[in-house]
């Protein structure tokens, strides 16, 4: 049985094109947040940080190399994927950060972003 796996972009990473500045993905940071929240509920699914610069081998080896953009939930087998997730093969995956947020409030017990 798989767990769910989340991919985010490494908070305070830089950009070749804008030397000395440091960011973070807006779309991350409020996962971020949710999963700093609850630590313990934090641990039910797998979490990957990874660097800005492309290509993204970890993303890769999991989605290709069409489907490098953050954040990204692979869903795992453990309850059904939704309708409206993405798929790849027989692999099922979310790509938009609210929608993200919505489910890992429904399969893993976090607080809904209201």
């Amino acid at each position: 049985m798989s767990r769910d796996r989340l991919f985010l972009l490494q908070p305070g990473f830089t950009d070749p094109k804008q030397p000395g500045e440091r960011y973070v993905c807006p779309h991350c940071l409020a996962i971020e947040g949710l999963l700093a929240s609850d630590p313990a509920l934090a641990g039910h699914l797998d979490i990957t940080r990874v660097p800005f610069a492309r290509p993204r081998q970890t993303v890769i080896a999991v989605l290709g190399e069409a489907h490098q953009g953050l954040p990204v939930l692979v869903l795992g087998d453990a309850a059904p994927a939704p309708a409206d997730a993405q798929a790849l093969g027989e692999l099922r995956f979310v790509t938009d950060s609210r929608r993200i947020l919505e489910l890992l409030a429904e399969r893993h017990g976090f607080a809904r972003v209201h």
